[in-house]
Order: C-alpha cells, then structure tokens, then sequence
C-alpha cells in the first residue's frame, strides 16, 4: 500500500473510533459489558465500510520451485506387441515414471501415442498407425519456450506422418528407449505398392513394385502378382548385402469388369522372421467406358477431322464420320454429334424421339435453321444470309462440370450467319459470343439437360483453327483435346439428379480411415439439413450387421466405419424421413501396416537423438539413463516469487462480517431495550 492509502487507513481507523465512542461511551454514567461490545461492534461496522470505501490493494508474496518438466511418451501402437516387446517397454515406462529421485528433480509427465498423443491412461499397445511427428508437435506445443528433455520410448518404427527426426526442438534434448530385438534377421519385405484405383477395360494398367531386403546372404527371391488361382506375373530378383532394395514395374491386363482384388507376394527358400510383410493385397475397379460418338455429316469440313482426331486422343473413345443416310441404328452410339443438319437429317432426328441419345449441335453457314427450328425445341433459330465472326467470352461461373480457361477469348473466331438465337429452356453457358469485342449476350456453346437427355450446342464452323491455335501456342493439342473430352465426357453421363447422393470408395485397407459421406437433397435441390440418414452395414461372409447414425457436417453427412476386419462388406444409407435409400459394396483388404517390421528403426531413433544432442538406449539400460538426466546440470528447478494484487471489495467474507457486525448490534439494542 502507498502511503495515501495507509494515511487513508488511519484516518478511518479514527473516524470509526470517534463515532462508535460518540454514540456509546461519550458522557455514559457506567460502562457495562454490553455497552463495550455495542461499541466495538459499531467500531467494526463503520471501519470496515470505510475500508470498502478505500478499497486498498493487498499484495501477498509467494514462491514456488518451478521443476524441468520430462515428458515420458509411450509407444501404444500394436508394433509394439508384435515386436514381442510390450513388456520391456511397459517396465521401462513405469521404472522412469514411477523413480523417487526423478519426481524429486523434475515433474514428471507420462503420454502416449499411435495415431494421436494423449495422457496414458489406458496402454493396451493396440493403436493401428505410429506417428512419432505427432509427438514432437504436441510437446512443442505443450511445453513453449521451455528447456526441458522428452524421453520416447518406442521402436522407431513410423507408418504415417512427417519425418520425425527433424520435427522435435533441436534445443530440447530426446533420450529414445529402443524397444525390440535389434538382432538382424533375413527379411524380404514388399514396402510399398503404387497402382491407380482405376483402370480401363481391355487396357494394361501399370503397378509399381518397392521391394526391400534384410539380411547378409546373397539370395534369389521369386515376386508373383496372383488374383486367385492365376499367377499374372512373375519374375526373379537377386538381392545381396550390396543390394538391398529393387523397384519393379510391371503392366497388368485389365481383362474383367468390376472390382479386381489382387495380390503381390514376395519369396525365398530362406526361413524369415515376419512373412506376413511378403504379402500386399491390392485392388483395381475396372471399369467399361468406351464411348461411341457418331459425327453425323452430310458435308466434307476440316472440323470434322479435328473434332474426330481430338475426341480420339482419349483412347476409350471411338468416333465414326457418317453420313445421315447411311446411319442404321442410333442405338449403337453413346453421343450423337449433328454437324450443321439440314433437312436431310430428317429420319436421324425422327430416331432419336424414341432412342433418346444424347446430342451435340455444331451449327455453321450451311445450317438450315429452319429445320432447326421445326426439329428441336431448345432453341429459336432468327437468322439471315449474311455471315458473321463470332469471338468466344468465357463465363468463369459455369459449374456443370470443372474446366480452365484455355485462351478461348484469343482464339480465332467461328462463323455462323447473323441473327438471334433464343433460349426456350434452362441452358448453361459455358462460352458466349462477341462481335468485334461487343457482347452480343447471345451462348457460343452452351448445354441443356432436360428430362435426363443431355444436349450440347456450338454456334459456329471451323473449330478446326482453334484446335491448331492451341498447338501454335502451346505446342501441344492437349489443352483443346481436354476441353472436347470434357464436353463429350458430360455427354456421355447420364446420371440425372437423385436426392439421395452417397460418395465411397470401392476398397479400403485394414486400419485406414473408412469414411463413407452423404447428401440428401428436397425437391428443389438444396441440401436437407433436417434428413435422418442411417447406414446399415453388413459383412457377406459372417452376416454381422451394424448400424450407424451419419452425423451431419457442414455440407453433409458422415460416418467413420474404423474397426472393420479384412471381408467383402454390403450397405445400406437410408433417409427416414422419405425412406430414399442407396445400397452398394466395399472391400475391406487385409493389410496391417503395424506388422510389417522385424526390427526396431535403431538407426533413425539414433539420428533423432544426434540431432536434439541427447543420447540413444536400449530397453535394459534404463538405469544408465536415469543416472544420466539426474546427472545432468542443465535442468534445475527455478525458484520463484509470485505476488498476487488482490483490491480489498473481492474479499467477500468482509462483506459477510460487516453483515454479521450490524445485524449482531440491532439484535443486543432490541434485546436490551435500548432501540
């Protein structure tokens, strides 16, 4: 308190003296007992309220001893247990944590890890990933601007994440405890596997082999990639101490349709260790999307060839130049692309009214738009003879499917006669038209789906020139080969709007994340925040069932079905409300990434260590590293004074004497007789 306040003090201690004396002892004939304690209660009373008036600061001082802290993590992932090693790391875990001279010198604070780092509560040593990153970010985070020393107990041995040896605090020594036979045993190992989830029917599909050897022999192992009872490839590969890793590439026939689970297996007559890392199952969904399109002429145009060569430039798509008199069957095609009709496209219009193919226009100066207009609803068609160039505009706001702008504001411009084009429907622009850089606000090519046909429009003859502009200035078709495919892609689908739209995956490993996610949409499409979406999921083989509640999200619904053994699974995502449902399958493949290892990574714990300047041990030197932080002079506890400024109003128990002080001295007055 400053001297003010304590003048202040004084003061009040005075003036509550000299009323409460007034008011009880001043000219009183004889002082009884009770008189003296009316007086010290209205002394306390009036004091106090005048404390509360001053309201003075008190300062209290405390020190405390501030401890390094030492994090002890644990390895709980289930490499442990398969390394035959969860014992020795649960003794080194409770010897660190539970030693008297430890807790003395620091605060000792125990976690755990696999996938998350977490308080270890509960070791069970059954966690389905390892990440060590994850544990370098969390103490850097929990700990800021600390100097203090982690010790890691596990085997080194990460299956997701960063790099960990250069995530920790390289200011902040790490003392590892490599849990683990470091014994080296022959190993053959398929590391990883690099395949496209799909692949195309009657096509090869590439699969990208890492394979890894541990040992001191020279041996030839035997690779096979099998799908049942088929060897689809196999080869011999020679490793030695020299050569302890291969990479293979090999090209597979996609020859069925639908989900195709295979397996790559690697293997020696030497005896191993773990041979369950010689096996990696995988899978490819192929898939049969070879589209038919026939470009229906009745005229010779260098578009046709350019729309022809780009279109193929996808080999899942075959194009046949026809004339309208000679096309049978229009069943045959998947797209139908009608450059500049005229009445002689008569019988190809009339088969369509019940075919239902979907369409692409490509109007130009020999159009008859007259035919047009009598053939097709979509649009009317107010033209005259005189011919216009028409320059594209893009219209970045289009949304029926993702595409770049290539340049089309500098591409040459297309020809078409002058007139009005009006809409009569619901059509997406995806270019509009220019004259001499004036919008004309008329589409250039625009799209239309309507009672789930699909059609396309193009305003304009000789795209031919933007297809070679594209290679003048890029040197490559690519760009304008991708615009075509992706219209003729649009066309191609048919999938018409469900309200019900469920997103999934065909197959999953074992221990990955299996997130299914859902939209339900009303009647007019907007996302339905109030649906109730369940998910029954069901294992063919064992007839298990379970059910989900999906729960909602920002922009839709999700389940995480984690836990689900190796097996073919059936499902079912029903909305309650409306009883809309969508039913499908999955592939859960067995592959446990926490049992692919032999050994404990000693190297890389080594190299953490060397990095953050501390020092790697075994599991049976825990002794040697207790000696080692209690001999370390760097980590001492800090002493330190806290004063804690409290304004006298927050005591409330003053408040509560005060309170007591009045009522007592009214209640002795009444008692008495002198109110």
């Amino acid at each position: 308190m400053n001297t003010n306040t304590i003048l202040l003090v004084l003061l009040s201690l005075g003036v509550a003296f000299a009323l409460s004396f007034y008011h009880y002892l001043y000219k009183v004939k004889s002082r009884s007992k009770v008189t003296l304690l009316l007086t010290f209660l209205r002394f306390f009373s009036i004091f106090g309220l005048l404390l509360l008036l001053i309201n003075p600061i008190i300062s209290r001082k405390t020190v405390e001893t501030m401890k390094t802290p030492l994090p002890i993590v644990l390895d709980n992932s289930a490499s442990i247990k398969d390394l035959k090693a969860d014992k020795s790391a649960m003794e080194v875990f409770q010897k660190l944590s539970e030693n008297k001279e430890l807790a003395d010198k620091f605060d000792v604070q125990t976690y755990q890890f696999a996938t998350d780092f977490t308080p270890s509560d509960t070791i069970d040593f059954k966690g389905k990933q390892t990440n060590i990153d994850v544990v370098a970010k969390n103490v850097k985070s929990v700990y800021k601007n600390q100097h203090f020393p982690t010790v890691l107990i596990s085997d080194g041995n990460q299956t997701s994440g960063e790099d960990y040896v250069f995530g920790f605090n390289p200011d902040n020594k790490v003392y590892p405890v490599v849990v683990g036979d470091t014994t080296t045993y022959l190993d053959l190992k398929v590391t990883q596997l690099n395949v496209n989830k799909y692949a195309f029917h009657k096509n090869k599909f590439p699969v990208e082999v890492f394979l890894n050897y541990a040992g001191t022999k020279n041996i030839n192992a035997t690779f096979k990639i099998t799908q049942g009872n088929s060897v689809l490839n196999e080869q011999t590969v020679a490793f030695s101490p020299s050569k302890k890793s291969a990479t293979l590439n090999v090209l597979l026939p996609a020859d069925k349709v639908g989900l195709q689970i295979m397996k790559a297996v690697i293997s020696s007559k030497e005896p191993e260790k773990n041979s369950y890392n010689n096996t990696k199952n995988f899978a490819v969904e192929v898939i049969d999307q070879k589209t038919e399109v026939a470009l229906i002429s009745a005229m010779a145009h260098p578009d046709l060839g350019a729309i022809k060569r780009s279109i193929e430039s996808n080999a899942q798509r075959k194009v046949t130049i026809v004339k309208p008199d000679d096309i049978k069957s229009l069943t045959d095609y998947n797209i139908l692309i009608l450059y500049q009709p005229t009445a002689a496209f008569k019988s190809v219009f009339d088969q369509n009214q019940n075919a239902k193919v979907n369409t692409w226009i490509i109007t130009g100066n020999d159009t008859d738009y007259t035919f047009l207009n009598q053939n097709q609803k979509l649009f009317t068609f107010r033209m005259s003879g005189q011919k216009e160039n028409y320059l594209a505009a893009f219209d970045s706001q289009f949304n029926l499917f993702a595409l770049d702008n290539i340049g089309f504001e500098r591409f040459p411009p297309l020809e078409n006669p002058f007139g009005t084009i009006t809409a009569a429907g619901n059509v997406n622009t995806l270019l509009s038209s220019n004259i001499h850089n004036i919008a004309t606000n008329q589409p250039l090519l625009t799209f239309s789906e309507e009672q789930g046909r699909r059609s396309a429009f193009l305003f304009g003859e000789n795209i031919w020139k933007w297809r070679a502009e594209t290679f003048v200035n890029k040197k490559s078709f690519a760009d304008f080969d991708i615009f075509l495919d992706k219209t003729i892609q649009y066309l191609a689908s048919n999938n018409t709007r469900k309200s019900l739209v469920v997103e999934h995956e065909r197959f999953y490993n074992s221990g990955e994340g299996i997130e299914i996610t859902a939209q339900y949409f009303n009647k007019n499409y907007e996302l339905d925040e109030k649906a109730r979406l369940t998910i029954s999921v069901t294992n063919t083989k064992t007839k298990q069932v379970k059910n989900y509640d999906l729960l909602r999200t920002s922009n839709a619904f999700k389940v995480n079905l984690d836990g689900l053994t190796a097996g073919h699974y059936s499902f079912t995502v029903k909305e309650l409300n409306s009883n809309s449902a969508y039913s499908s399958s999955f592939d859960v493949l067995d592959f446990d990434i926490e049992k692919q290892f032999v050994n404990p990574d000693w190297n890389k714990l080594s190299q953490l260590a060397s990095q953050t300047k501390g020092q790697a041990f075994l599991s049976n030197q825990a002794d040697a590293l207790i000696k080692q932080l209690l001999a370390d002079d760097s980590y001492k506890a800090v002493q330190k004074t806290i004063v804690k400024k409290s304004p006298l109003i927050d005591w409330i128990w003053l408040l509560v004497l005060i309170a007591v002080s009045l009522a007592s001295e009214w209640f002795i007055r009444k008692y008495n007789g002198l109110l």
